[in-house]
């Protein structure tokens, strides 16, 4: 299982850019589905290439379903030649995204996204509309599963019956 407790504040300590989506995206959001992956979405600039890859260095970050002792460096390079990587590492399982379908990357993500506290960090979560859109977009089983339970919770939210996050979410603005 990953160490979500962990893995989260090491990225955020590091400062990191990231948006969580995923599983633990609707987690946040209410949805009772459990998730044993880490999803983020990373901003693709130079500088935070060096900081995400200086943070998972020490976690042995490895391709998840790769032939052990296959050739991979995580580094600032790999990632730039690259856009999604799903890792395993100390901590557990991390994927990272360079963009999404039905959301874009990071830039395109963050108007919709909500700085939360989580782990004792600030970090940002996608927000609930941008994540309905793209696990339908996804069209997976797996995402299709979470889409009615996310739903609701956004009908909850609309009716003030429900506060989208639980008490973790610190809204901008």
């Amino acid at each position: 299982m990953t160490a979500f407790d962990q893995l989260i504040p090491r990225l955020a300590a590091a400062e990191v850019e990231f948006i969580i989506v995923g599983g633990v995206a609707a987690t946040i959001h209410g949805a009772s589905r459990l998730t044993r992956d880490l999803d983020i979405v990373y901003r693709r600039t130079d500088e935070n290439l060096r900081r995400l890859t200086a943070a998972l260095r020490p976690l042995k970050p490895y391709l998840r379903g790769a032939p052990p002792g296959l050739p991979f460096t995580l580094d600032e390079a790999t990632l730039r030649r690259g856009l999604n990587f799903t890792l395993t590492t100390d901590l557990g399982a991390l994927d990272l995204l360079g963009e999404i379908v039905g959301g874009g990357g990071y830039e395109a993500l963050l108007p919709f996204s909500l700085e939360i506290e989580l782990f004792g960090s600030v970090v940002r979560c996608l927000g609930l509309e941008a994540l309905l859109r793209a696990k339908r977009a996804a069209g997976r089983p797996q995402d299709l599963e979470v889409v009615a339970e996310l739903e609701a919770l956004h009908e909850e939210l609309l009716h003030g019956e429900h506060d989208g996050a639980g008490s973790a979410i610190h809204r901008d603005g």
